[in-house]
């Protein structure tokens, strides 16, 4: 194998790694989503446009701790956010709100 092979095996192998870690991470995620839909009064609150950018704040300040690209933070975050929010509007029609 190549030296950049090897390399390239090497980050890939790092990258799964970090892929089984943050799969786990959003399983507990959801779960903790799925909590709190039942407690929210309606659908606007499952939006929660506040918390949405409270959350977008604070992981920008976070990526910019770390080293990361706040941008690219905030844009896999709040593609994140709407999917837990398509899942939760869902789970909160389907337990019938609070």
């Amino acid at each position: 194998m190549t030296d950049t092979a090897s390399a390239l095996a090497d980050i890939r192998a790092q990258i799964d790694e970090l892929d089984a870690a943050l799969v786990g991470l959003l399983a507990r995620r959801e779960a903790l989503v799925r909590r709190a839909a039942p407690l929210k009064s309606d659908t606007q609150a499952v939006r929660a446009p506040d918390r949405v950018a409270q959350v977008v704040a604070r992981v920008r300040t976070l990526a910019d701790e770390a080293g990361a690209d706040p941008d690219l933070i905030e844009r896999i975050y709040r593609a994140m956010i709407q999917t837990f929010i398509d899942m939760e509007t869902g789970e909160h029609q389907r337990l019938g709100g609070a």
